[in-house]
């Protein structure tokens, strides 16, 4: 039976791969904080309680003990806002956890003969105000916050890695969501909102940069794509993304037009103090190696995502 590790495994992400590894039969390990376990748990996944800003033995350790046949690193800090609040933390946890596990990888490939893979879930951050549009694996990389910097870092490490002789992945990620999206974020902000007010518990929504625009897929797409890159012949890096970019002022009108208020203008309120401080205008990217070598695409269009999500928030108790 294969072993898979995966960390981040109760994020968004990590919890649809999670569910598919396990119905695929694998043997599924799980890297979770403390603070992110979740109950109940899917049945069968082996969950290790593990600070991605623990000492590199420690995450070394985990992955000599768990051996696994493919490790999906999909874990650290998810939001480009507090990294700017602790760009210290950000650094280690979605820079140097990287390479320590990466570097573990390799060292257990070495130990035991075999072949160990691994998938970096980088970002598209890492491109930050791009000259070109829409980004491809050749964009120049040049990250405007320190959540882009962690994330590159990383990204290169993937390569020197590869150089070394690990199977090492780096998926490009741009923005993905689904009701499995933490609230926190400004997707899951709009859809809750918009769900409350449409349901009479809410009156207005509000809102940072509204014309920021970003190339929006669905969650489970890009899992696929994962798992796609990591049992692919050779290891490489690759965009994924849908091709379109949309503004957050879209987001907020389908999320809206979905529970039929055209009208929707006054019930939105822009604040200042949720600006970034630096927020790349415009990210769209060109899936075109994915969908050529890896046989991907996406499959859920912009509004089909936005009405899910809002029908998550409607059935929610």
């Amino acid at each position: 039976m294969s072993v898979a590790l995966v960390t981040g495994a109760t994020g968004q992400d990590g919890s649809y791969l999670v569910d598919r590894l396990l119905a695929e039969g694998l043997e599924v390990h799980g890297l979770v904080r403390r603070e992110d376990l979740v109950d109940p748990r899917p049945d069968g996944l082996v969950v290790h309680e593990l600070d991605l800003d623990s000492p590199p033995h420690l995450l070394a350790g985990l992955v000599e003990r768990v051996g696994p046949d493919e490790l999906y690193h999909l874990g650290g800090l998810s939001s480009v806002a507090r990294s700017w609040e602790d760009p210290l933390h950000a650094t280690r946890v979605n820079g140097l956890a990287s390479l320590a596990l990466m570097d573990a990888a390799r060292r257990l490939q070495e130990q035991r003969g075999r072949e160990v893979r691994v998938l970096q879930a980088s970002s598209a951050e890492i491109f930050g105000e791009p000259e070109v549009s829409p980004q491809d694996e050749r964009t120049a990389i040049r990250p405007v916050s320190p959540y882009g910097a962690a994330k590159a870092f990383a990204h290169h490490a993937a390569g020197v890695e590869r150089s070394r002789g690990l199977f090492t992945v780096s998926l490009i990620l741009y923005n993905h969501e689904s009701p499995r999206r933490p609230p926190t974020f400004v997707t899951r902000k709009i859809t809750s909102t918009v769900a409350a007010i449409s349901a009479g518990r809410g009156e207005r929504l509000r809102l940072g940069n509204l014309d920021a625009r970003r190339d929006w897929g669905w969650a489970p797409d890009y899992v696929d794509a994962m798992v796609r890159a990591l049992r692919h012949d050779e290891p490489g890096d690759y965009v994924v993304a849908t091709g379109a970019a949309r503004s957050v002022r879209d987001f907020v009108a389908a999320a809206f037009g979905h529970v039929g208020i055209a009208d929707w203008e006054g019930l939105v309120e822009v604040d200042p103090a949720l600006f970034r401080p630096a927020d790349p205008s415009l990210l769209v990217g060109d899936a075109t190696r994915a969908r050529e070598r890896l046989g991907w695409s996406p499959t859920v269009p912009f509004a089909g995502i936005v009405a899910r999500m809002v029908d998550a928030e409607t059935a929610r108790p």
